[in-house]
């Protein structure tokens, strides 16, 4: 008698709705990612679908299919952090992003700037990144400045332009360290075989797509890690 109250029980459930649709699909995991920077964020010369940012996006969604992924840009070619500090002030952004990288300083070297002026900006963009990001700090990756140096462009005056770099990239990854923020370096990339066709794109400036994925590649570990916290 057990059995039949039971069995009647479950078909009343049927009935009325109330058991799962297994015909329903589970719902994808959803992340959203913010990318402030410049003209290596947009790809410039190469098309933004093209740009390390964008393959992070679809390595993300080639290797996870069930995942859905908001992606919001935030740069533009020849931003300096005091352009990409301006253009946060009159942005839209979403209340809270699983992950926010930044790749921004280039510019700054290349119109002369000083170190002392880009860290100041640096700091209140890192701050403003706290506040959009999940978890503050540990949703942050920023990401160092390429050696443009290395290209044909800059092949009068390598040995200056490597050097400061390194003084702009120092800085981030000391100020990185000092706040628990994850800090990869893919400048040592960007000096791979100076000058080679297959590393830079058709302006003689910027890097060609083959060097994003390598960028893209050496960024995504610590990428997928924070949009997994």
């Amino acid at each position: 008698m057990r059995s039949i109250y039971l069995l009647g029980l479950v078909l009343w459930a049927c009935a009325n709705g109330s058991a799962p649709d297994a015909s329903q699909p589970e719902p994808r995991p959803s992340y959203s990612y913010l990318a402030l920077g410049d003209s290596y964020t947009i790809g410039t010369a190469i098309g933004k679908d093209s740009s390390y940012a964008a393959l992070l996006v679809d390595s993300l969604e080639e290797s996870n299919s069930n995942t859905r992924l908001n992606y919001q840009v935030v740069a533009k070619n020849g931003w300096t952090s005091q352009d990409l500090l301006q253009a946060m002030a009159k942005a839209d952004f979403d209340p809270s992003y699983d992950l926010v990288s930044v790749l921004i300083g280039v510019n700054n070297q290349y119109q002369g700037r000083s170190v002392e002026e880009y860290k100041s900006e640096f700091l209140l963009i890192i701050d403003q990144a706290k506040e959009l990001a999940k978890n503050g700090y540990a949703s942050i990756l920023v990401i160092s400045i390429p050696d443009w140096g290395q290209s044909p462009a800059g092949s009068g005056n390598r040995s200056q332009i490597s050097t400061e770099i390194d003084a702009f990239n120092q800085l981030q990854k000391n100020l990185c360290d000092s706040l628990a923020i994850r800090f990869i370096d893919i400048t040592e990339l960007s000096r791979k075989d100076p000058n080679t066709g297959p590393w830079i794109a058709n302006d003689g400036l910027h890097f060609s797509k083959a060097m994003h994925q390598l960028w893209m590649r050496k960024i995504y570990p610590d990428w997928y890690a924070i949009l997994q916290d």
